[in-house]
């Protein structure tokens, strides 16, 4: 191959699933299925009879630097070939044929390929071709299929895509990521203790612009304001600013000769 400079540093980690390409039919979409397989954190990659031969520069160009993953791939001949060394096979099938064999989502399949993995056991997952996918004969070399759970009206994918998610799962069935986090840059969340100074401050100014003046209404008033700043997190930044604009508008005030002599 000629125009790759190696690519990203990708290299196996532990024991992982493989990918198999059953009779792909373009170089672009291999090159794609393998920069999916970057992202979720895979790397072993084997080819069925490739309609193009093997290798082709387009998968390189198309893979966005996955290219160790490319340099490792394998090709053979028959699916059985490709199996043969594996302990699970499953093979993914939008549309089962009168098969009759556990069907399992991404999700589900993910899981079980961890667990296999974390035995020691050597698995892969079947991919068919852009056109048709797997056929009956394919699907045979399998113990379980897998179909993802998409809209019933267009479950359409193409190749690079369906490998996406199956990494996807793969990569998200052991990822400790909190689901929500506040990006906070330079500054921290604010305490409890900072936002009732804040708020002292602010009801104080308020109280004296004559705000709060409505005394049976002031109490709803002033919780009012606290539940506004309380059904979030607010950083230090945030109230520093907010203390900033409470205290200009009191020196404007002053400076326009509304703030009475006996403050």
């Amino acid at each position: 191959m000629t125009g790759r400079d190696g690519g990203a540093d990708l290299a196996p980690t532990g024991n992982s699933p493989v990918v198999i390409l059953v009779r792909p039919q373009l170089a672009d979409n291999i090159g794609a299925a393998a920069r999916a397989m970057g992202n979720g954190g895979l790397f072993h990659l084997r080819l069925v009879a490739p309609r193009d031969g093997w290798p082709q520069e387009k998968a390189w160009r198309n893979s966005s630097g996955a290219d160790r993953i490319l340099d490792a791939a394998t090709v053979h001949a028959s699916v059985a070939a490709a199996v043969a060394d594996l302990h699970h096979v499953f093979a993914t099938c939008p549309r089962p044929r009168h098969i009759i064999k556990p069907v399992l989502t991404a999700r589900g399949v993910a899981a079980e390929l961890r667990l296999s993995c974390a035995r020691g056991l050597r698995v892969g997952v079947l991919f068919g071709p852009e056109r048709a996918g797997l056929d009956n004969d394919d699907m045979a070399q399998a113990d379980a299929l897998v179909r993802y759970p998409l809209n019933p009206g267009f479950m359409s994918l193409n190749l690079a895509q369906a490998v996406m998610v199956l990494a996807y799962e793969w990569w998200t069935a052991v990822d400790q990521t909190v689901p929500r986090v506040l990006m906070t840059n330079e500054t921290r969340l604010a305490t409890k203790g900072e936002l009732d100074n804040f708020l002292a401050h602010l009801t104080n100014e308020l109280d004296a612009c004559g705000f709060l003046s409505n005394l049976p209404k002031r109490p709803g008033m002033v919780r009012n304001i606290r539940h506004f700043f309380t059904r979030g997190e607010v950083t230090t930044q945030e109230l520093r600013t907010l203390h900033g604009i409470v205290t200009e508008l009191t020196r404007g005030r002053r400076q326009l000769g509304r703030i009475e002599a006996s403050e």
